[in-house]
């Protein structure tokens, strides 16, 4: 490991005290599990006939959602939350299966380079948050509630308007919204921590559902801009 590497991690792992540490390892790894999930979800929508995306799924997830979130952590039922979990990382990743059903249609490869690309984003930001002055980043909370009804606004309008420019822009926007909750989302589990809350399985919750639609986001922008090129080509 190169001087430099060795220097930031031990400066990275100075800031935060061992027991946030095993915290944030216990986080990120519900997160890594419910997106292995998540994409498990997936492959059965597209390539099997024992489940495929509907309403039944939708609202599923939305069952599990709301199972997980008003089952509270009393150190007990560990396992019952992480099913609840890993339920609800499943039924999305199957709700995605239709949209990646459609982005294999135009070029399979978007797929690994949107993987790729969230997992660079995602990383980067959680790093960045975590480096940073601690609770530097809380007060995002307002700017982006105020860019997510902006969000909400043009996705409602774009029903209307059906205009190309608006949905792209809502991507665009909605893209860099979820690069700011995975900043504000990290920095905020680290306070719930030192405010006496290890529920490590609801913590993974905020941030596979940041991770998932910056995933989301970037497959739909990458395809859009794969079918652009097809055009100009032709």
């Amino acid at each position: 490991m190169a001087p430099t590497l060795t220097s930031f991690v031990n400066s990275f792992t100075n800031r935060l005290e061992a027991p946030l540490r095993q915290h944030l390892k216990n986080v990120y790894g519900c997160l890594a599990l419910s997106s292995v999930t998540a994409g498990i979800g997936s492959y059965v929508h597209i390539y099997t006939d024992i489940l495929q995306a509907g309403l039944l799924s939708t609202l599923g997830a939305l069952g599990l959602l709301i199972a997980l979130g008003t089952t509270p952590d009393n150190g007990k039922n560990q396992k019952l939350r992480l099913g609840y979990l890993l339920g609800f990382a499943f039924l999305s990743g199957l709700g995605l299966g239709p949209l990646l059903e459609i982005v294999i249609s135009i070029d399979p490869s978007i797929i690994v380079t949107a993987l790729v690309g969230t997992t660079v984003v995602f990383t980067s930001f959680s790093i960045s948050s975590l480096y940073a002055q601690r609770g530097q980043w809380l007060y995002l909370s307002g700017t982006l509630i105020s860019l997510s009804n902006i969000t909400i606004i043009l996705l409602l309008a774009n029903i209307f308007l059906r205009s190309v420019l608006v949905y792209q822009a809502q991507l665009y926007l909605g893209l860099a919204l979820m690069c700011g909750f995975i900043i504000f989302d990290t920095q905020l589990i680290v306070e719930k921590f030192h405010m006496g809350s290890k529920d490590f399985i609801g913590h993974s919750l905020e941030l596979f559902i940041d991770f998932f639609r910056v995933f989301r986001y970037l497959v739909e922008i990458l395809a859009i801009k794969e079918q652009n090129n097809r055009k100009r080509k032709e």
